[in-house]
């Protein structure tokens, strides 16, 4: 059986709250007796999980530190496919999909989930080549977001996307040399968000795909922002206009 590190008091608490029949197991750090701690504990004893209380040595060697504490030993739970994402937009009167073009960074992953997550998006994109997986670092970056949002991986991006459109959504892509701002552009109704990978930006194909590009308007010296940045001031744009 195939099993994953989930570390981090919100990961594990998103764990044991939305997929507590995962956790196989749960290490907790020795002395660690707080308020945030304790209802997880007790959540899991009262679930049938095992709970092993360790050293801090113990943890760190687990997982290389940043760990607040606790792991939670869970069941590798596969990513969603293009069926999956099918059924998503099918359940939605205006679905709200971002898609990630060969986003590679765990950390940018997981900080572009949560963000998803708190914008109300249905569902995440991204091609299972070249693209970070749902990872340990991920799960504990996006705080419990990598367990309420769904995350789909595909096999041909420019033919999801053209999918997406034939379903019925605006494919809007980011690109700084376009003309048009995100504050100018309509997204108001079932719509799909792609965004290019760190430093690279969108692939020639799925630049080509997309009813529409737009930019964030950039006012300093810089020439781009951080993917998970980007994502964010795009979908809560979007969620502006949605409200």
């Amino acid at each position: 059986m195939n099993a994953d590190l989930v570390f981090g008091i919100h990961a594990v608490g998103a764990l044991l709250q939305r997929a507590p029949q995962d956790v196989l197991e749960m290490f907790v750090m020795k002395d660690r007796d707080d308020k945030r701690m304790q209802p997880l504990i007790q959540q899991a004893r009262q679930g049938g999980i095992s709970v092993q209380f360790c050293n801090r040595k113990t943890l760190d060697d687990m997982v290389g530190g940043q760990h607040q504490g606790i792991i939670a030993k869970a069941r590798l739970q596969s990513s969603g496919s293009e069926a999956d994402l099918a059924a998503i937009v099918a359940q939605h009167d205006k679905p709200f999909i971002l898609v990630l073009d060969g986003v590679t960074d765990p950390h940018n992953l997981g900080a572009i989930l949560r963000s998803a997550d708190a914008a109300g998006v249905h569902a995440v994109v991204s091609p299972k080549d070249r693209s970070v997986k749902l990872t340990s670092v991920v799960r504990k970056v996006a705080c419990g977001a990598a367990e309420s949002v769904p995350f789909i991986t595909i096999t041909n991006l420019a033919r999801t996307l053209r999918e997406l459109q034939d379903a019925g959504l605006w494919v809007v892509g980011t690109a700084g040399e376009t003309e048009t701002t995100i504050y100018q552009a309509d997204f108001k109704g079932p719509l799909a968000i792609v965004l290019g990978a760190e430093g690279e930006g969108l692939r020639r194909l799925t630049r080509e795909t997309c009813d529409s590009l737009v930019k964030i308007p950039m006012f300093g010296t810089v020439s781009s922002l951080n993917v998970s940045v980007a994502a964010g001031i795009c979908l809560f744009e979007a969620v502006r206009q949605r409200s």
